[in-house]
């Protein structure tokens, strides 16, 4: 595994990863304490319930998502954040497909163990 992600991410170089049933995503940048992660949802797709350590903080870039955190659920919109907590459990539904733009701290090692 890199320490590190290249200084410039082109998305039309950056490889798509499956990340569920109609869900994909692109590492767009990344080092020990940050990530940054496009994840693409279609209409209906899933980001199933679970939890991690890292603190995340999500912009919804396109699409309509039901977010569910802890207990509180929501519907977010193009534009619309979110913050999760380390250790809460969350998930979403992709209302209207659409794309988030996560980011993680630190680095989720998972996701570049699959590359």
């Amino acid at each position: 595994m890199q320490t590190k992600s290249k200084p410039f991410q082109s998305a039309g170089e950056v490889p798509w990863e499956p990340a569920g049933a109609s869900v994909r995503r692109q590492i767009m940048g990344y080092d020990g304490q940050l990530m940054l992660v496009k994840v693409d949802f279609q209409k209906g797709a899933v980001g199933t319930q679970h939890t991690h350590y890292h603190s995340q903080a999500s912009y919804v870039a396109s699409g309509t998502f039901e977010l569910t955190i802890g207990d509180e659920k929501k519907i977010l919109t193009t534009g619309d954040g979110y913050y999760v907590a380390p250790d809460v459990l969350h998930g979403c539904v992709c209302l209207e497909a659409g794309v988030l733009i996560d980011t993680f701290s630190p680095v989720r090692a998972d996701f570049l163990s699959k590359q």
